[in-house]
């Protein structure tokens, strides 16, 4: 196995991610007190021609999750409204594993996922508006601005890393285990205006050395869109499991970021742009995007079509990264080939078309290049991949994946893909049914 130095933190988050505001099977409402049951279950088939891991020919797996447990709320506290929720999250992967060599196909857990509470303040304080205070703690997903930093705690390797020492149960490309184990999170001013938030995470994921850390946010929100700074602390790490240099640097590492999105005022249009700086005992680091689109919403099948471009200088450590906006970064690349968030710039251009009001194409095309050390690791790329989203009901959606990786080099010259550089195909049939 090669050394891992940075791994994919992303998700299926538009499908999957439960929040404090999700709601599902009602079992009893009445006045503003309701208690709610869930279940989100999804299940994958997933093909390769090639791998990463320097073995022969292609891989065979499949990967499944269900989530299940209750949430809800009440202003029977006699100020604001107290909520939270509980649920368990199983999951599994069978057949080959994936191709970056994370899961072996023999993986299953159950495990407790989400278990907080919180508090909104509702009109109690008018100087902050609706909810203007927000606090909620224990096991939850917490995403920081816009999740280039911090999205959620959700990286779900197998037993296919140091003998199994990462494993957290498979399902690796649904990533649905995604809360942090301990958190206090303070919101303060709603979402509109001056408002900004105080967070303390702990991460239960070996594979992210269980890095525990101290955010801070603080943003302005205007129909034209919202600007915003992000501040964070590193705090502390298990050094036990330490997988690379730069996980043991996240104890008293700094990030500072600038961020802003929205569309300028001009209607149709899309724009976001992020640039943190990373200071670390060893050196310092940056990464930064800017993106564009634009809706032609009066035109048939309304397409959209946009635009980004990605940095990652030679150490940036992704700490808890999400998917950029809803896409991943490359579906084998960001999964696999491990190619796109550090060391690395990515041009990536995304077509969307809307045929039925239930179903949507998306065309994306990605271009990687290695930025420094290529003679001694050259990840080098393209990927075009062809994503089909479709809601059959309201509680069903089936989404197809077809694409082509295509490497400069591979494991004899340079790279990492096994066999040769030629084009590697892949296909994902998944189903998500939520409830």
């Amino acid at each position: 196995m090669r050394p891992i130095r940075s791994l994919p933190f992303i998700s299926l988050t538009a499908l999957c991610v439960l929040t404090p505001a999700a709601h599902g099977y009602e079992l009893y409402a009445e006045s503003e007190t309701t208690l709610n049951a869930e279940l989100k279950a999804g299940y994958g088939m997933f093909g390769t021609r090639r791998n990463y891991v320097g073995r022969p020919g292609g891989f065979r797996w499949q990967e499944g999750f269900a989530k299940y447990g209750l949430n809800g709320s009440t202003d029977r506290i006699g100020s604001g409204t107290l909520y939270g929720a509980l649920s368990a999250i199983s999951t599994a992967t069978w057949g080959d594993g994936d191709p970056g060599g994370t899961t072996t196909g023999r993986e299953h857990r159950t495990r407790f996922e989400d278990a907080y509470v919180g508090w909104k303040s509702g009109d109690l304080f008018p100087a902050l508006g609706k909810d203007g205070i927000d606090f909620s703690a224990g096991r939850q997903v917490v995403k920081a601005g816009s999740g280039f930093l911090v999205n959620d705690d959700g990286v779900n390797p197998g037993k296919g890393l140091a003998d199994g020492r990462y494993d957290r149960g498979g399902a690796y490309y649904f990533g649905q285990r995604l809360a942090f184990a301990r958190t206090a999170v303070l919101r303060l001013g709603g979402t509109e205006g001056l408002h900004g938030s105080a967070m303390w995470l702990k991460s239960n994921t070996r594979l992210q050395a269980n890095t525990e850390i101290a955010v801070g946010t603080l943003d302005y929100t205007a129909p034209e869109g919202t600007v915003g700074f992000t501040f964070i602390r590193g705090l502390d790490v298990d050094e036990r499991y330490a997988i690379s240099p730069t996980r043991l640097e996240r104890k008293g590492m700094k990030i500072y970021s600038i961020r802003a999105d929205g569309n300028a005022g001009i209607p149709d249009a899309d724009f976001a742009f992020e640039y943190a700086y990373q200071k670390k005992r060893s050196r310092n680091d940056n990464a930064w995007y800017a993106e564009a689109g634009y809706t032609f919403s009066d035109v048939a099948w309304q397409p959209s079509l946009s635009y980004r471009y990605t940095r990652y200088s030679k150490e940036f450590d992704s700490l808890f990264q999400g998917g950029f906006r809803g896409r991943y970064q490359g579906e084998v690349a960001s999964n696999y080939a491990f190619s796109y968030n550090f060391n690395t710039r990515i041009h990536d251009v995304a077509l969307t078309v809307r045929p039925l009001e239930k179903l949507a194409a998306t065309l994306m095309f990605f271009d990687f290049r290695t930025l420094a050390d290529r003679s001694t690791l050259n990840l080098d790329a393209r990927e075009l991949a062809l994503y089909l989203d479709w809601a059959i009901t309201k509680n069903l959606t089936f989404s197809p994946i077809i694409g082509i990786y295509k490497p400069r080099k591979y494991e004899g010259n340079g790279g990492n893909q096994s066999g040769s550089a030629k084009a590697n195909p892949y296909l994902k049939l998944m189903v998500v049914a939520s409830f």
